[in-house]
């Protein structure tokens, strides 16, 4: 799992047998089949466990990345998740109510305990960490650094806004904060930042306004609650055809620049130092990943 693709990690109710299925035909990168908060009552957590491995153990999600939403470390279920969904077909897990470095890396202790136990080769099950809460805001950089498990880390900002006591207002100040935090410490721990859920899931035209700024803060990825908005976060995180021309350009002319000698090439007027060539190589990096997935 050394390059992921995360443009979309869908959440998919773990014991609805109508939505598993539906999900197993999904484009989306990522599913999170979840055994938390949409799994209710408790009674249903098992029947979503045993549907899971059931799932799995048929085929249905072959070849898809697979991240169950265990229960968190109060709940008194999290042991029963991870010790029956530690197999074969499963990537990782999205641990919800992350507050703390410490509580990401007593989680992923706890998964080395398990790998162990079961011959699994240890650090096998990867953690995206859910950042619900302003604690787990402001704590978002040693969440990264807390376990090399950590391939990415997902806002919640329902939970987020109701810790914080704010109100969620449609033009998003009281969450931006957050957002951009939560993104910087993503990035600068080499982990994939993944945006919030859009909860107006019909409103298309909103959903659009939300995934260019997600993209302008650097988001790479977002939580999808409806297979609907699949195609246009897929649109936003994906590159276009100009910017997978225009980075080629970019290396080339930075190429032919080296090899005169000259540190920046200048085209249009527009300098392309160092950064710019980051950011094509980046740019095709993840056009040479989306082109891998559709073949």
């Amino acid at each position: 799992m050394e390059s992921i693709l995360m443009r979309s990690l869908m959440f998919v109710p773990g014991h609805n047998e109508r939505l598993l299925s539906s999900a197993a035909k999904s484009r989306a990168d990522v599913l999170l089949l979840d055994l938390e908060d949409s799994v209710q009552p408790v009674s249903n957590k098992q029947k979503a466990r045993d549907l899971i491995k059931e799932r799995i153990a048929n085929g249905e999600f072959k070849n898809r990345l697979i991240f169950p939403r265990v229960n968190d470390r109060e709940s008194g279920e999290l042991l029963r998740d991870i010790h029956q969904l530690t197999i074969d077909g499963v990537d990782g897990f999205m641990y919800p109510k992350s507050q703390t470095g410490e509580d990401v890396y007593f989680f992923s202790k706890l998964l080395e305990t398990i790998e162990y136990e079961k011959g699994i080769p240890i650090g096998s099950f990867k953690i995206i960490p859910l950042i619900e809460t302003a604690a787990a805001a402001l704590n978002a950089q040693d969440i990264c650094k807390a376990s090399d498990r950590v391939v990415a880390i997902a806002f919640g900002c329902e939970d987020f806004i109701t810790d914080l006591g704010g109100v969620h207002d449609k033009e998003g100040r009281s969450i931006f904060t957050a957002r951009a935090m939560i993104a910087m410490a993503a990035k600068a721990n080499n982990v994939i930042p993944i945006d919030t859920v859009h909860i107006k899931v019909h409103d298309l035209v909103d959903l659009e306004k939300n995934l260019i700024l997600a993209k302008e803060l650097g988001y790479e990825g977002m939580l999808i609650l409806n297979p609907k908005e699949i195609p246009l976060a897929h649109q936003y995180f994906s590159p276009s055809e100009q910017e997978v021309f225009e980075a080629k350009e970019m290396i080339r002319l930075s190429n032919e620049a080296k090899k005169e000698g000259k540190g920046v090439a200048v085209v249009n007027g527009k300098f392309i130092g160092p950064p710019m060539v980051i950011s094509a190589k980046k740019v095709l990096n993840l056009d040479a990943q989306i082109k891998e997935k559709n073949r």
